[in-house]
């Protein structure tokens, strides 16, 4: 049982990390792509998009802070 719980301990520190805003930006973003790729609109745009706007958002969070 210790080795399942290392296991996914580490996942959820992988995935989430420091924050969780960011890991949660990155879900909504893929699922709006899959949500556009389902239709007939060109989506390879959402994702690149997405990080353009959440990574200097977290940076200028992570920087407000200290």
């Amino acid at each position: 049982m210790k080795h399942f719980k290392n296991f996914f301990a580490f996942w959820y520190d992988f995935i989430i990390g420091d924050d969780w805003t960011v890991a949660a930006g990155v879900a909504v973003a893929l699922a709006v792509t899959y949500a556009v790729a389902r239709t007939s609109v060109s989506a390879w745009w959402i994702v690149p998009s997405a990080v353009a706007v959440i990574f200097p958002w977290s940076l200028w969070r992570a920087v407000r802070k200290s």
